[in-house]
């Protein structure tokens, strides 16, 4: 079985706002991986006395004891208990009913030897290869759908948008916003590899187009994660884009063991 896990900040001076974990149980039955995009809050702050990175370190680390601990909960569930922990940690010194209380996009993945369970949450990507080599995307697309002028601005998305029906989802303080994530479930047998992007890594399909879903796989295998990170900070360097020309950028590769 071979894991990676690499996770660049996008800019050298400042928090890494992403989080990631990959979990092999001491049983040996299967595993999970974990990966979060935090959301930079604006200038003015988000009604929170805690930074991004502190909220995705307690969400992140509760999702992932949560996902092997708790082997039959799905993982709409496993979402729903971590966002309530990590509110119920910082409740009582935060207004947590802020628009830009410390929240994330979610990806996690589950396997046992029988089955491969899939969430995401907002634009953060899984990939899933099967035995073929075909590469499928696990993606919540709502922001996509959005038409760009309705992003105009913070103060927009954050009033009509963000978390909200019409708009998209992230996870913040509700344990409702579970039921928002996209999943999927596989046979084990239907599964390869499984790999989870932030943004920030996925810029070298979805911004830059230098290739497809199958190709940013190739390169991972062939490369590795820190190789496609490569590429996407070089090509940020060549063609700069609006907004963030540098953002974080975490990859989580994982090639299953042959089933059965």
């Amino acid at each position: 079985m071979r894991t990676e896990l690499v996770s660049e900040p996008g800019n050298p001076g400042r928090p890494n706002e992403d989080f990631a974990s990959v979990a092999l149980p001491a049983s040996g039955q299967g595993g999970a991986l974990v990966v979060l995009d935090g959301v930079t809050p604006p200038s003015d702050g988000g009604g929170c006395l805690h930074s991004v990175p502190w909220f995705t370190a307690r969400l992140g680390g509760a999702l992932t004891e949560l996902t092997v601990s708790l082997p039959d909960v799905p993982p709409p569930g496993l979402l729903s208990r971590g966002i309530a922990r990590t509110a119920e940690s910082h409740a009582s010194t935060c207004d947590l009913s802020h628009p830009r209380t410390p929240q994330a996009t979610v990806v996690l993945a589950r396997w046992s030897p029988d089955s491969v369970d899939c969430l995401v949450l907002s634009d953060s990507v899984l990939l899933v290869e099967s035995p073929d080599g075909t590469v499928t995307a696990v993606r919540d697309d709502r922001l996509d759908r959005l038409p760009r002028s309705a992003l105009s601005s913070h103060t927009v998305v954050d009033t009509t948008l963000r978390n909200k029906e019409g708009g998209f989802f992230t996870a913040a303080a509700d344990p409702a916003v579970s039921s928002r994530a996209v999943t999927a479930s596989l046979p084990r047998d239907r599964v390869r590899a499984l790999t989870a992007l932030t943004d920030g890594a996925t810029r070298w399909v979805e911004r830059f187009g230098e290739g497809d879903w199958a190709d940013c796989v190739a390169v991972i295998r062939e490369e590795g994660a820190r190789g496609l990170v490569r590429r996407v900070r070089a090509l940020e360097r060549e063609r700069p884009l609006g907004g963030k020309a540098h953002d974080d950028a975490t990859v989580v590769h994982v090639e299953l063991p042959p089933a059965g």
